[in-house]
């Protein structure tokens, strides 16, 4: 044998202890340890003069079980893996909120550094504008006194006939608003025109992130670019040979229906074929895999029929009304597929959960009924059963 499930029957003449038991095989030889479930003498060591019906009762009860205890494995192994995908998504969305708070403290502390330089700029320049203003006004201040100082000269030069100088008479008296009216004129001759109006452009560097550059951490970003690149040529290398096919040849569906066509002709290489290509454009459409599966069991590739069956009814999840047809070609194409196996046991399964999806389907009860008597013994011609389950067209 080289192609698995295998099957060694032996009817012990007392039941084992089938957790301790052992078979390795090696060098074209199987060697069985076995232990007895109770410690006991038997008289011989397989179970002699019984009759068919119970050792198919035995035989029975043994696939049983051991479908029993693959499927408690199964749960096992998924319940484990499930702890793990837990245990791994939480320790990552820890990770994530520990990077995220540290990246907010940093654009946090950034964010008041600025705030810092920009309140001292401002009050640098506020004490700036102060100190002008004021050496302005001590400017201003010291022009108007010389202005004054030299009218008072040309005054002094001047008298008048009484006796009085120009400047006693023209000098204002303590009071008066003649001085403060001269230098309020004085300044608004001496102030500057308004500045003319005007657009101030900025160009920006242009970023791919929305953060401010000097809010933004530059070597991770540079990171995660090249990353994305890479992803990127990785998607254009994988589709690099598809470029040539015409734009319809690269529809899913329009792929499924030139492959249902060429199923019709009895094309079934081809018909794999263009389903082939369109799992690899969209691997979620559960009928691509049912439909290959109808392919392969006319080719004779059973265990892939197996395999794309088993495909679609993981996809066909949830069971609901719209799906009930393609759950029932599932179960019937793999049931079929183990039947030519002659797993028949693995098959009546499949037919008999076809059967359960479609109760008053009259055909799959049949096909499961031959399967029964097969089982049993009563049923001689398997070949002609075969030949019958290939014959069909109601894939």
């Amino acid at each position: 044998v080289s192609i698995p499930p295998f099957l060694f029957e032996a009817i012990l003449y007392g039941p084992i202890d089938d957790t301790n038991s052992t078979a390795k095989i090696g060098n074209g030889i199987i060697f069985f340890t076995l232990y007895k479930k109770e410690v006991a003498m038997w008289d011989s060591l397989t179970l002699a003069n019984a009759n068919k019906e119970k050792l198919q009762h035995i035989r029975e009860n043994a696939v049983l079980k051991a479908h029993e205890k693959a499927k408690e494995e199964t749960e096992a192994k998924e319940a484990t893996k499930q702890e793990h995908k837990k245990y791994a998504l939480e320790a990552t969305m820890k990770l994530e909120e520990a990077e995220r708070k540290r990246i907010e403290d940093m654009k946090e502390k950034e964010r008041q550094k600025v705030t810092k330089e920009l309140e001292l700029w401002k009050k640098q320049q506020n004490d700036a504008e102060k100190q002008k203003k004021v050496q302005k006004e001590g400017e201003l201040h010291q022009e108007v006194e010389q202005l004054e100082e030299k009218k008072d000269e040309k005054m002094n030069k001047t008298r008048i006939p009484n006796g009085e100088t120009s400047k006693t008479r023209l000098k204002p008296t303590k009071g008066h608003g003649s001085c403060s009216m001269f230098s309020e004129n004085l300044k608004e001759e001496q102030l500057p025109a308004p500045r003319s109006a005007a657009t101030i452009k900025i160009n920006f560097t242009s970023r791919v992130f929305p953060t401010a550059l000097r809010e933004s951490r530059i070597a991770e970003e540079e990171e995660w670019l090249r990353k994305q690149a890479e992803a990127r040529r990785t998607i254009s290398a994988d589709l690099s040979e598809l470029e040539d096919l015409k734009e319809e040849e690269k529809n899913p569906d329009w792929l499924k229906d030139k492959g249902n066509k060429m199923f019709a002709m009895g094309n079934y290489l081809g018909a794999v074929n263009a389903y082939n290509l369109a799992v690899r454009l969209n691997n979620k459409l559960p009928l691509l895999y049912l439909n290959r599966a109808a392919c392969h069991l006319k080719l004779r590739n059973l265990h892939k029929a197996i395999e794309d069956s088993s495909k679609a009814l993981e996809l066909l999840t949830p069971p609901v009304p719209d799906n009930v047809n393609a759950r029932v070609k599932a179960y019937v194409r793999r049931g079929t597929a183990f039947c030519q196996l002659e797993l028949y046991t693995e098959g009546l399964q499949d037919y008999e959960a076809a059967l359960k999806i479609d109760p008053k389907n009259r055909t799959i009860e049949k096909d499961a009924e031959k399967i029964r008597h097969l089982i049993q013994g009563t049923t001689q011609d398997s070949k002609q059963m075969k030949k019958e389950f290939f014959e069909r067209d109601d894939f």
